[in-house]
């Protein structure tokens, strides 16, 4: 079977757009909290004030960076940014070899980043759950909607062979 085309594949160029974005925003927060940086409002950094605002205000847990979240935002911050690299190039060369690293990132970011981070926000103690759940998932959904799209996008081998 050939290709098709990436015009012939609007998810894929969704996808492109989406993990474009994923990309800088691993730069942005992920790296904060994965290198252990303090969030204090009067940081010289702006990606670490930017954090701070974001987490004094809908992301306590966030903002508590204990060890096990620098763990899963450094894994975000320094191995999912490659990934997302190789997928972009791979959707734009038409790659089917990125299908099954693919299936193993959405199951990762899924099982191992959503799971415990969202069941410590909505479930978590005092001072860990998130105080506007409305924001804390326009920021946070996307990265478990989206794997989720990916993972049923790459359900089968030769994924650029067929429209979804």
């Amino acid at each position: 079977m050939k290709n098709l085309p990436l015009r012939a594949r609007p998810i894929d160029i969704f996808f492109l757009v989406i993990f474009s974005v994923f990309i800088v925003t691993c730069i942005i927060s992920d790296s904060v909290e994965g290198l252990g940086l303090d969030q204090v409002a009067d940081s010289p950094n702006i990606l670490v004030q930017w954090n701070f605002w974001y987490a004094s205000n809908f992301d306590p847990l966030y903002q508590s960076h204990p060890l096990w979240l620098r763990f899963i935002s450094g894994t975000s911050a320094f191995v999912y940014v490659i990934f997302y690299v190789l997928l972009i190039i791979s959707i734009v060369k038409r790659w089917n070899w990125i299908q099954l690293p693919s299936v193993i990132y959405a199951t990762m970011i899924i099982a191992m980043t959503g799971i415990p981070i969202f069941g410590v926000e909505f479930f978590g103690g005092p001072g860990e759950h998130t105080p506007n759940p409305a924001v804390f998932l326009a920021f946070n959904l996307p990265y478990i909607v989206v794997p989720l799209l990916l993972l049923i996008r790459m359900r089968k081998p030769l994924p650029f062979t067929r429209r979804f």
